[in-house]
């Protein structure tokens, strides 16, 4: 179905290829799962399979790409639409109409489906998908997961024989993530349709490959069965990190499998002392003091009289499903969100009723998509933008070079990759010396080196007094960087206390190693590892 014969990508300008001599054939009917760190080339093999690469972005494409005996060379991305769909990682950037229904239909208008075949298919989508009862709604008024199946519905009904997502469950809560992945695991067992996927969070879809793509970052490609290809892969999900620790052949992809063969692992854990996954905070003082907090969109209630206190030294995880006003929490907090009752308090002073300069210096927040407070040329001007306005003494570029060492200053921020784009934007909120810090998923898009780097950000905030909340929905760094998480469901908070006795109370938000030590009290495989006086030697990973 998809062949790459010696393929090679070069961008303008750069130095070495993105692609180089990949040699891949992907099968009809199969869910092949690509792998790789940030910047190792993962969008790029996406595009080609479309032609996107390289007729929309430029640069050299040498080799040849055939999709369904169709080569991407000589047939641009709109000659390519009849066999090839496409949903990129934020599923709103792709609409472009207003209910579910005309969304479903508006991909076979453009193709000039007949009307009374573009009916039959839309009927088809909505029960394939779960959303016959969601074909009259506003696709704002739709919950994320929701979205991303609308999305996915949108380029099915024009019969693709290729999927191509990338990043489709970065934005989702566990169970949206779910939902989302049982239907593109039905469109390949049950209408043969090809699935190439490319998803950092791979605790979530690792066991439903049928094949693995893993590009080490050098531009070359290396692929085959899931538990052959990550034996030796420099990145893994815990449920393999695990394996390989514990030095099970073959390595489980599943946390069925994998409890299979822990039992005797949990025999040499008991009686062994627990470590803590990370330091245990010195309880400090009060930084912010909110209460009954209410926030309202419209006639939408998004947060209902929230009380939340938050102390020096603590790292707080806020997580719950999408649509349950993590992100308006946080804003209202900030003091740029619109509050219709309730009192914040940071230091004596309400971040609501002061300038924005002053509530900077109180309260740093890091929004979801963090581009949307870069707004200069390049890095060095935001750099000294923020050294302007914070009138700490602290330089940015300083705070900027120990997140993330040896970003260029003359880049345009558009530029850098997103986890650099996270590193400036926390550089400059930092600037200010504010004591409290607020992230809205910062994980999104930042493969597990990257995770864990942020995890060491978050500690070191911390230890210099600062208290944390990171929105998340990655149960996985929650586990590691979180003292406290709290849950909140239709605007309330529903659970609050430490995070190992939240996050395992339920299947939704406990880790991979939780689940398969349990009863065992482990969240983390470095935890784990600290446990063991003799660890099961493993094989060496390769470098990217």
């Amino acid at each position: 179905m998809i062949r790459f014969d010696q393929v090679g990508v070069v961008y303008h300008g750069a130095r070495e290829p993105v692609l180089r001599g990949v040699d891949l054939h992907i099968p009809e009917g199969e869910l092949c799962l690509v792998v790789g760190r940030t910047g190792s080339g993962k969008s790029t093999l996406l595009g080609a399979v479309n032609g996107l690469v390289p007729h929309f972005t430029g640069g050299t494409l040498s080799g040849r790409v055939t999709v369904d005996g169709r080569d991407t060379a000589h047939h641009p991305p709109r000659e390519l639409a009849d066999v090839v769909g496409v949903v990129g990682q934020d599923p709103v950037a792709g609409f472009t109409t207003d209910t579910v229904e005309e969304e479903l239909a508006y991909a076979m208008e453009q193709l000039a489906v007949p009307p009374d075949v573009m009916r039959k298919r839309v009927e088809e989508t909505l029960d394939l998908l779960g959303l016959a009862d969601l074909r009259h709604r506003a696709l704002h008024e739709l919950s994320g997961g929701q979205q991303q199946r609308v999305a996915i519905g949108s380029v099915l009904t024009a019969h693709p024989r290729v999927l191509v997502l990338d990043e489709p469950t970065s934005a989702l809560d566990p169970t949206a993530a779910e939902e989302v992945l049982a239907a593109i695991t039905r469109l390949v067992h049950d209408l043969g349709v090809t699935v190439l996927l490319a998803e950092h969070r791979l605790e979530r879809v690792v066991q439903y490959a049928d094949r693995v793509v893993y590009l080490p970052g050098d531009g070359t490609v290396r692929d085959g069965p899931p538990a052959e290809v990550f034996a030796t892969t420099a990145i893994a999900p815990p449920v393999v990190r695990l394996g390989r620790l514990a030095g099970w052949q073959p390595l489980p992809l599943s946390v069925r499998d994998a409890r299979r063969a822990a039992a005797p692992l949990r025999e040499r854990l008991a009686g062994l002392p627990v470590p803590p996954v990370r330091r245990t905070p010195v309880p400090g003082a009060r930084l912010l003091d909110a209460q009954r907090v209410v926030v309202k969109h419209g006639r939408t209630v998004a947060v209902r009289e929230v009380s939340l206190s938050l102390t020096a030294g603590q790292v707080t995880a806020l997580m719950g499903r999408n649509g349950s006003g993590k992100s308006s929490l946080l804003w209202a907090l900030q003091g740029s969100g619109a509050r219709r009752g309730g009192t914040v308090r940071v230091d004596g002073r309400d971040p609501g009723k002061v300038s924005a300069a002053e509530a900077r210096r109180l309260v740093g927040l890091v929004p979801q998509t963090p581009t949307d407070l870069l707004y200069l040329e390049t890095v060095d001007a935001e750099i000294a933008q923020a050294d302007r306005e914070s009138a700490t003494g602290l330089a940015a570029r300083g705070l900027l070079d120990a997140l993330a060492p040896g970003i260029p200053g003359g880049l345009h921020p558009r530029d850098l990759s997103e986890g650099q784009q996270l590193a400036l934007v926390l550089a400059v909120q930092l600037a200010a010396a504010p004591p409290v810090v607020l992230l809205d998923e910062p994980t999104r898009g930042l493969d597990y080196p990257a995770k864990d780097s942020l995890v060491g950000v978050v500690d070191r905030l911390a230890a210099e007094g600062r208290t944390v909340v990171v929105a998340t929905h990655d149960v996985e760094f929650a586990a590691a960087a979180a003292d406290r998480v709290v849950v909140m469901a239709e605007g309330e908070i529903v659970a609050d206390g430490p995070t190992p006795a939240v996050i395992t109370a339920s299947p939704t938000f406990a880790p991979q190693t939780a689940k398969i030590l349990a009863p065992h009290p482990y969240l983390t495989v470095p935890q784990l590892t600290r446990a063991l006086p003799n660890p099961a030697p493993t094989r060496p990973e390769a470098t990217p």
